[in-house]
């Protein structure tokens, strides 16, 4: 999948790449100058905005893998959020607390159902409470493995349904982790900072941050998991889909800008 990229030297557009790191260097093929574009994007936003994408276009069964593969990055998203805000308050150093995780993590990356028990246990102990929404049937997953695995073909109408227990499930753990989810953003930002780093002289530096259905700056901490509004959460699985179709008439347009075609 591409999008459009402004070259900062000869301010012409040209298409780039998503990659999987978010980190895209790239070299203008109108003026040929080098430069590197950081997309300030979790890999769990990034997927669901293609899911929707796909939605959009017509594309039902792409766009069911796109959300399943969000809903599964954003369970990593919210173990490392936890993880070191845990260690953060405890006074250990972010860098070494953040080169323990990648090492346990590690242990975990190549299966899914270790990476969920992983984030289970990371809610219990943060919120004090089971993850009752792990469910199969809260999850979907029939519906999820009937799609990928067994090659069904949905209707419009059973995607939609799946995007929006996807959606308000990512949102409401958003909204528990309130400025726990900083912590996921600084590793984030100190992998771009440590790649700038080795890059030489010549290379322009570019920071964007693409709106999607789920903002970046829903993570500067307006909800913290102590408030009223956190505690009087619904404890059962979550399926707005209403705010899904909300959501999707809000920043639907601005999706469509900002991929490409090809």
């Amino acid at each position: 999948m591409r999008f459009p990229a402004t070259c900062p030297h000869c301010r012409r557009e040209m298409q780039a790449e998503y990659t999987d790191s978010g980190i895209h260097d790239l070299r203008c093929p109108h003026c040929g100058k080098p430069f590197t574009l950081y997309l300030r994007k979790h890999k769990f936003e990034m997927l669901f905005d293609l899911g929707t994408r796909a939605l959009m276009d017509g594309y039902a069964r792409e766009a069911v893998a796109s959300f399943a593969g969000s809903l599964e990055r954003f369970f990593e998203f919210y173990t490392r959020a936890a993880t070191l805000e845990r260690a953060s308050g405890q006074g250990q150093d972010f860098a070494e607390a953040a080169a323990r995780l990648e090492q346990a993590w590690k242990l975990v990356s190549a299966q899914s159902e270790r990476q969920m028990g992983a984030f289970a246990l990371a809610y219990l102990w943060r919120e004090g409470a089971a993850p009752d929404f792990l469910s199969p049937q809260a999850l979907g997953s029939d519906f999820r493995n009937k799609v990928i695995h067994r090659g069904y073909l949905p209707p419009r109408s059973e995607v939609d349904a799946y995007a929006a227990r996807v959606f308000a499930l990512i949102d409401r753990l958003l909204t528990q982790l309130g400025g726990a989810a900083a912590h996921a953003q600084l590793e984030q930002e100190r992998t771009y900072a440590a790649h700038l780093a080795a890059q030489p002289s010549e290379v322009t530096a570019v920071f964007e941050e693409h709106p999607g259905m789920f903002r970046v700056r829903r993570f500067g901490g307006q909800v913290g998991p102590k408030t009223e509004q956190a505690k009087n959460l619904p404890s059962g699985p979550a399926n707005d889909a209403a705010a899904f179709q909300a959501a999707l008439r809000e920043r639907g347009e601005l999706l469509g800008k900002v991929f490409g075609k090809g």
